[in-house]
């Protein structure tokens, strides 16, 4: 989909639609359930995405200490952040949108549509922490360290100040 026609959608389609379903909502229920509506809608929206995020932080932190990368749940979380956006936008067009990456049935549907279309690489089966892009484990003989720079004399050297190019500038 071209640029053009996704901002055309997003800044024009949508807010017509948004504005032509208030109108009707208006109508048919008077303003203030109108209103009301959108409000609870955001607080509903609001307590579910706040629900699911917890239990997909702990499902992404079990995966990662199996030693499994959480693609999966890194999408449902990119889904949720969407629907936050959608469901406290004012209308019901985006609260339906919203709603409706709330759904995990949903979210897998689009799932397997985009990983279609992505390739992720650097990632093998298994690949979890201290693994390497491309694939293995760091070796063995890698030690993480801290270091304090000295200077000749076996104190502590100041941190850098402007540019820092590796030299010493006396």
């Amino acid at each position: 989909m071209p640029l053009g026609a996704l901002l055309f959608g997003i800044f024009i389609v949508i807010p017509l639609i948004e504005v032509a379903l208030f109108v009707q909502a208006g109508r048919l229920f008077g303003l203030w359930p109108t209103l009301a509506a959108c409000v609870i809608s955001a607080l509903v929206g609001s307590a579910i995405i706040k629900r699911q995020g917890t239990d997909l932080a702990t499902r992404a932190r079990q995966r990662l200490q199996a030693g499994v990368a959480p693609l999966r749940e890194g999408f449902d979380g990119l889904c949720l952040v969407a629907a936050g956006f959608l469901m406290i936008t004012p209308g019901f067009f985006t609260d339906l949108l919203g709603g409706l990456l709330l759904i995990p049935p949903a979210r897998r549907w689009l799932y397997e549509r985009v990983q279609r279309h992505v390739r992720v690489e650097g990632l093998e089966p298994g690949a979890g922490p201290g693994a390497r892009p491309g694939g293995g484990q760091a070796p063995p003989d890698v030690i993480d360290a801290e270091y304090d720079v000295l200077d000749d004399d076996g104190q502590p050297m100041p941190p850098p100040r402007g540019r820092w190019d590796g030299d010493r500038q006396d």
